[in-house]
């Protein structure tokens, strides 16, 4: 789990130049992956990931549908304004 939390992590950089949206997902997937990685010493890390992981998932499907119709429909949904942050 760690070296998906590290790979996932990698693929967060870019998205420091994307939107918010999926700097959120991406991020949430990282910390999910290094909770998961905890698990094997802390019951209580996996309960955090459960958590930190259904969030994520949420917010994929957010973004999904978000990015979908702005697309599609031009219709302009919070999150996905574009950031420059590196």
């Amino acid at each position: 789990m760690t070296l998906w939390g590290v790979f996932t992590t990698l693929f967060f950089v870019p998205t420091l130049r994307k939107n918010g949206c999926l700097m959120f997902v991406f991020g949430s997937l990282s910390i999910t992956f290094f909770l998961l990685a905890g698990g094997q010493w802390s019951k209580s890390c996996l309960t955090a990931a459960g958590y930190v992981g259904f969030l994520c998932g949420c917010s994929a499907i957010y973004t999904a549908f978000a990015e979908i119709w702005q697309e599609s429909l031009g219709f302009n949904m919070p999150g996905l304004r574009p950031v420059r942050f590196i």
